[in-house]
This record gives C-alpha cells, structure tokens and sequence, in this order.
C-alpha cells in the first residue's frame, strides 16, 4: 500500500486542481493491485489534504489552500500540565513509549520480535468475521447493553475463571474494554493518588505506565523462576504500607514464570494479612503451548475472602482489535470498580460483546487454541534452537510453556541494550529492550524477543541470524 501511495502522490502534479483521477476500476488495473490497496491510498492521500474523495464521482486532486492556518501559541501548556499541585505526593507523567515499542509497526523488510499480538496468519479472521456477521443480525444487538456486560458473557467469563465448581459467579464480573483498560480501573478503585503499588520486577511496562500516569508510586518486588517471592513481598507490604500488588502468575511478562503452588495461597496469605488486594493480570492463559501439563487456576478461584482482583482478556488469543476483557471480584470493592468503569467508559459495545459470545461458542474456538497451541510450541522451539546455536551467550534462564516471548539477559561488560536494539533495527530486526520493565533501576541488561508477530518459522531463523549481526557489531 505504500507503494502505491508514493506513486499516487508522485503523480498528482499532472492533474490540475480539482481535476479527476483515474477511477479505482483503472488505478487496480493499472497497477495490478487490489481494490483494498486502492481505496486504502486513497484514504491516506485524503488524509493527508492532497486529494478529496466523493461518494459516487471519484477522487480529485485537492485545491491548494489560500491562506495559511495561523500558528497559535502553546508553551503556556508546558505550566498548566508540570502543574500538578501541593496535595499530589508524586508528579504525574504519561510515557507510553514503553507500550509503543510493542504495537508501532517496524518498516517493511524489518522482522518483528517486538510485537505484542499474534500475527495475521495466526489469528482466527475467518472465525471473527463469521461471528461478527451472525452478531450483527441479533436482536438488539446494535442496542445499549447492560453497563456490566452481557450476561452470557459474564457467565461465560465467570465459568473460565472459576472453574466447573462455579467459585465465581455472573454476578462477580463485569465486561470491559481490553486489559489494559480494565488494569486502569482496578487501579484506579483501589489505589488513590500518590500511594505506592507493589509490582512484579521486572513487570509489564503497559501497568507500570497506568501507575504513573494515576501519579502511583511503583514499589518492585522481585521474581525468580517460581515467581513472587512470598518473604519479599510481606517486607515490601511492612515498609510502603501499600495495599495493593499487581502480578502476573501465569507466563509472567516479561520472564516467562509461573507462580508455584507451594507460593500460591502464599501470596494470598501475605495480601490479606497486610489488609491489601491482589490484581491477578492473567492475560495468556489461552496461550499455552501444546508440551505444557495442566493449567493452575486463576487465584481468583481459590479466593473466599475478596482478596483477587482477577482481569482475563481475550485479545492476546484473538486480534489486537478485538479488545473484550473482564473484571472478577467480590466485595464491596466491586461496585467501585462497576463506578468507575460507567464514568470512563459506560459500557463495551453491544455488537462487539455479541460477537465474543459468538467466536467463543463456536466449534472453531476450540480448533484455534488448539492450533495456536502447537505453533507457538513450534516457534518457541526454533527460537530457542537458533539462539542457542547462533547467540550462545545471551543467557536464557527460563523457557516457558506459555506466552509469546523469550526474556534474554545480556552478558556483562558488553555495552548497553540501547545500543544492541539500535544496532539490530540497522540489521533488519525489531528487538525490545528490557529497562521499561523495571520500575527501578535494573540487575543486568535484557532484551525481550517475541516469536508470535513474525510470519514463522523461516522469519524466526533469519531475525535471530540479524540479531547475532547485531551482536556482533555492539559486542
């Protein structure tokens, strides 16, 4: 599509303006492209003001504007937004670029061992599309929703999360909008300004950013192989106060770990004893790959007293796009989150949650996990494979069994990981760097590598044969 956009926009010189393009009949004919590529570099064209499409007639070169837009004058924002105010105990700051760096799109020819999604080939279109077109023609499916979700969605989700024992009820639910929105409500419900909040360390830049951009103070807590340490995180309750800490006990983002079940009710121990909530981001368990044994339970279902906040997403194993989500907890605590959802964001859309009702009833939801699940064992194989061979010293402690990802610590005394990312994107491969998923200052180097957004097997070989260029130049 680019392609033909720079074409395009190379040729509008020839017409006058308001002179009429070529239909997009011609353009497809011409430049032996879909109608699709046609109509998207239109729309950019459009975008951009060089040319103005109309319903019906076609596409014409832009007129030229006449006058020039006046440039205002914004440097008193600079004041308005530094001023936070003498109440707030931390400054607030909104860094996305940790977030970014998984969801910008590298250049074309650049493979993608930084993308956060499962790749077009793996998601299950046909089976979105086809439940999208059967949710469309519901009754009232283009009506207001309840703002607490569906409630066959919620059951659905209750039954997920809860098991067949029925631990977590429909009415313990609510629908949101992607995990990430629905992290920025538990924290928000639970967490008031200028607080701490404990976190895994290293953790998943995306939460770390919600802390601050609410003006949180993110308090690390470390974790090996098995997870949390339980010992540690008691200490980090006693010196902060905090009374919440966010983790991730399956596949943990970034290292790959599993909370073990003797730390399990460990975890909910210490929380409850601290008087603190627990936010279980359990946001691949569909991710499993096809060797891994049997699944832990959510700590939510293993949670009489309102300690978990559970958030589960169906994102990771569907498309970015497909952004439904939900919140588990019991309590009074849930009523706030329900609050605090309704102010944000009143509710999911209908057609959209129809549509996950949809997908997540039909035969081809099972196929697609079961399908996912053995090409992402596949491709976590001839990961690890070609980084042993290729990139010996790049330590890889941990292989996980789920996930999409393999976390690597750099070898000391060899230069900083800004430099090997650098030097990589220069080799034709996008890596991400570890330090966003430290909230304090980190041990060692790392770089993270995802083997889900590439197109297989062969493009996993040739980015780890870029990055040992890369390794190369730097080290």
């Amino acid at each position: 599509m680019a392609d033909l956009t720079d074409r395009l926009r190379r040729e509008l010189d020839r017409y006058s303006p308001g002179g009429k393009l070529p239909s997009s009949r011609a353009l497809v004919e011409r430049f032996r492209v879909s109608p699709v590529t046609v109509s998207r570099a239109l729309a950019q064209l459009a975008a951009e003001g060089l040319v103005v499409t109309r319903p019906g007639a076609g596409a014409f070169r832009a007129r030229p504007r006449t006058q020039a837009a006046a440039v205002g004058d914004t440097s008193w924002q600079e004041v308005a937004l530094s001023a936070d105010g003498a109440a707030d105990l931390v400054p607030r700051s909104v860094d996305a670029s940790g977030v970014l760096v998984t969801l910008a799109a590298p250049a074309p020819g650049v493979i993608e061992f930084n993308g956060g999604y499962l790749h077009p080939s793996l998601q299950p279109e046909r089976a979105m599309a086809a439940a999208l077109s059967r949710a469309g023609r519901r009754p009232g499916a283009w009506g207001r929703p309840p703002v607490e979700g569906l409630p066959e969605l919620r059951e659905w989700f209750a039954r997920s999360i809860g098991g067949p024992g029925g631990s977590v009820t429909a009415a313990q639910v609510l629908v949101t909008s992607g995990g990430q929105s629905a992290l920025t409500t538990a924290l928000r419900a639970l967490v008031p300004p200028g607080a701490p909040v404990l976190v895994e360390s290293p953790t998943y830049p995306g939460m770390l950013a919600i802390a601050r951009a609410a003006g949180l103070r993110p308090v690390p807590v470390p974790v090996d192989a098995d997870g949390v340490r339980p010992p540690l995180l008691a200490d980090a309750f006693r010196a902060t106060g905090a009374r919440v800490f966010v983790c991730q006990p399956l596949f943990q983002n970034p290292t790959g770990a599993v909370l073990a079940p003797e730390r399990r009710g460990e975890v909910l121990r210490v929380a409850r004893e601290a008087g603190a909530f627990v936010v279980e981001d359990d946001f691949v368990r569909r991710l499993v790959h096809e060797d891994a044994g049997p699944l832990p339970r959510p700590l939510a279902a293993d949670d009489p007293d309102g300690v978990v906040v559970h958030v589960g997403s169906l994102t990771k194993a569907t498309s970015p796009s497909f952004r439904v989500s939900a919140l588990a907890a019991h309590g009074p605590v849930l009523e706030r989150l329900r609050a605090i959802q309704v102010v944000d964001t009143f509710f999911v859309p209908r057609p959209l949650q129809e549509a996950a009702l949809e997908l997540v009833g039909s035969p081809a939801w099972p196929r697609h996990l079961r399908a996912v699940s053995a090409e992402l064992k596949t491709r976590r194989d001839t990961m690890t494979a070609a980084l042993r061979l290729g990139l010996p010293d790049l330590a890889l402690p941990h292989i996980p069994s789920g996930g999409y990802h393999l976390w690597l610590r750099l070898p000391d005394g060899t230069g900083g990981e800004s430099a090997l990312v650098a030097a990589a994107l220069r080799a034709g491969v996008a890596i991400t760097p570890g330090r966003p998923y430290f909230s304090a200052e980190p041990p060692a180097g790392h770089v993270r590598l995802s083997f889900a957004a590439v197109a297989g097997t062969g493009e996993i070989a040739e980015g780890v044969r870029r990055l040992r260029t890369a390794c190369q130049e730097v080290f």
